[in-house]
């Protein structure tokens, strides 16, 4: 059994490298007809744009990884079908359950990976792939969701940034405060915020106006120290998407949303998705075991290689989509996130169970 795993594992892992490397080729060459477009703006040549490309590889992987391995599990055990080679196993004893317990190492080994590319490459990369195109295009504002700038809720205060640039310097800076009964108590006016550390911002040309029962008082200061929970660390996760962002960074900021009372659920599927989506990896090779027992003149390698890939592609589309319908009905996070792998496990487990009983 030991010289079957090893035979196994060894053709999995090069066909899953092989397809990984082509598919990173293929998205690498649609990333960069992209990044064309925004070459020639500021100081973005064709170099930058190619090491942008360079910077997006490591998200490519993270999300092709179950992709990847589906079909890598498909076609070796293709090629070991046309050479009856899966017929010998199957002769010698190798069930289906047992095959499982013989890719099982492998495929925890990739999703160990995944997760790993995910939660220490991809949000670092992401984040300097964006920084890089700002710099590059001499484009100050990192987010903006409204036409007045960027709008934070900060307990009692609500702040407004006009722009925020790549070194996290905050440009027109509104403070809105607030006190326990929702009454305006003071507007304060900055040119500028740098921060200092330790939940400070040295705010500089401030202008504050304050509000009393029966009177306002106007004043102006030269430098002013403000105390947030905004931080450079909060700042940059609005540079990546929720998907792309650490485990640690998503928990941070779901804490922060919730002192603030606000909506958590976009981040809330995001975290529970990264947890459950190396998972995915295992399950896509175990949902490639049912389709090594299909006869070659029944569909043959390239027949099983187009059921992988509309697999694949079904379930990145169905994540994607229970995504959605979680955000718009108010399901529960975990349901939203996990539902999708679990979905596939019970049809890999339902096939397998189908074809040990021929």
């Amino acid at each position: 059994m030991k010289t079957v795993r090893r035979y196994v594992t060894r053709q999995i892992l090069t066909s899953t490298v092989l397809v990984m490397v082509a598919l990173l080729m293929l998205f690498s060459f649609f990333d960069f007809i992209q990044e064309l477009g925004d070459v020639g703006r500021g100081k973005y040549r064709l170099m930058l744009a190619l090491l942008k490309v360079a910077l997006s590889i490591p998200g490519h992987i993270y999300e092709l990884f179950p992709i990847a391995a589906l079909l890598g599990t498909l076609f070796a055990l293709a090629q070991m079908v046309a050479h009856s080679e899966y017929t010998v196993m199957r002769v010698s004893g190798v069930s289906a359950f047992r095959m499982i317990a013989t890719i099982l190492p492998l495929g925890m080994a990739f999703a160990a990976v995944t997760f790993m590319i995910g939660e220490f490459v991809v949000p670092y990369s992401e984040t300097a792939a964006q920084r890089l195109l700002l710099r590059a295009t001499n484009t100050r504002v990192v987010a903006q969701e409204f036409r007045s700038g960027l709008w934070v809720k900060d307990f009692n205060s609500f702040v407004n940034v006009a722009q925020v640039s790549t070194d996290a310097v905050l440009s027109s800076v509104r403070i809105y405060e607030f006190d326990d009964n929702y009454r305006l108590r003071a507007i304060s006016e900055a040119r500028t915020g740098e921060y200092q550390g330790s939940d400070r911002w040295l705010l500089k040309d401030v202008a504050r106006t304050r509000f009393f029962g029966d009177h306002t008082e106007a004043g102006h200061e030269a430098e002013s120290t403000w105390r947030s929970v905004l931080n450079p660390s909060i700042l940059n996760v609005l540079m990546v998407v929720p998907e792309r962002m650490s485990l640690a960074d998503l928990y941070t900021y779901i804490g922060h949303l919730r002192e603030n009372h606000q909506a958590t659920s976009r981040h809330e599927i995001a975290l529970y998705s990264k947890i459950t989506y190396p998972v995915a990896v295992i399950v896509m090779m175990i949902l490639a075991l049912p389709f090594g027992y299909v006869r070659v003149r029944e569909g043959g390698i390239s027949g099983k290689l187009f059921v992988g890939i509309m697999l694949g592609l079904g379930f990145h589309l169905i994540s994607r989509l229970f995504g959605h319908l979680g955000l718009l009905n108010a399901w529960p996070p975990l349901f939203s996130a996990a539902f999708p792998t679990l979905l596939f496990l019970l049809a890999g487990g339902v096939l397998l169970w189908k074809v040990e009983r021929r």
